[in-house]
């Protein structure tokens, strides 16, 4: 499959303005999110952004940039439109959609992403990883993935929430908000309108689940930490530096 990771990129941030360009070890944090994505070593990386000074940052570091619309309502709008940019010809089949506030990604796990498409029938693929802590599995912050378990590291996606599900004895999974898209599945999803239950829970995922589309999450072994405050900027200096 010719694959593109794309990573979106907005300086918008309610809790940490100008995240995108945050210094960390004397790198804007994107780069670090661009230089992890190229390590996966799947195909083109591509920051897509709406602000020049993003693209101007990536594009010192020896990193594409491709200019978007400012009024996109989520990321996934935003990679359409890059990809629609980016590849005229459609000979992309499968984008990764690499969240920018993840500078210390392991590029084994954006690799993992990728792997729920040995199914044919799967339109989109995620990742999870089983929860430990009690305190999350109550946290409405932390969104839980119920599904069908296929084998050991993955499930079909029945349902995501930010309650406690499912209930009974068994593990429970946090979703990690990376994707992966079959182009048609892509396609297909931005042309749907929002739906009750992403409304309701306020998670975008749901969309799809909704429309009756296929997702399926592999389950990895860690998961990256989101740069969302200044106490995680903080954290990713102190990993990045040492």
């Amino acid at each position: 499959m010719s694959t593109l990771i794309l990573i979106p990129a907005r300086m918008a941030s309610t809790r940490l303005p100008g995240k995108p360009l945050a210094d960390i070890a004397g790198v804007p944090m994107i780069v670090h999110v661009a230089r992890r994505a190229a390590e996966a070593g799947l195909g083109r990386v591509v920051v897509a952004t709406d602000t020049d000074s993003v693209a101007e940052a990536v594009r010192t570091h020896g990193f594409e940039a491709v200019m978007t619309r400012v009024d996109h309502e989520s990321g996934s709008d935003r990679i359409f439109e890059a990809l629609a940019t980016l590849d005229p010809g459609r000979k992309v089949e499968t984008i990764v959609n690499v969240q920018g506030d993840l500078p210390t990604i392991d590029p084994d796990i954006i690799k993992a992403a990728l792997k729920p498409f040995e199914d044919a029938t799967v339109g989109i693929a995620t990742l999870g990883i089983e929860i430990v802590r009690d305190e999350e599995k109550t946290n409405p912050n932390v969104v839980k993935i119920v599904g069908s378990p296929l084998s050991e590291t993955r499930l079909r996606a029945l349902y995501f929430t930010r309650a406690t599900a499912p209930w009974g004895d068994g593990p429970l999974y946090h979703h990690i908000g990376l994707y992966a898209y079959r182009r048609s599945a892509l396609e297909r999803f931005v042309a749907l309108k929002p739906s009750p239950l992403e409304r309701r829970e306020k998670l975008e995922q749901l969309r799809a689940l909704e429309a009756g589309m296929r997702i399926d999450a592999e389950i990895v072994k860690s998961a990256p930490f989101g740069v969302d405050t200044p106490d995680d900027l903080e954290r990713a200096r102190t990993v990045l530096s040492s």
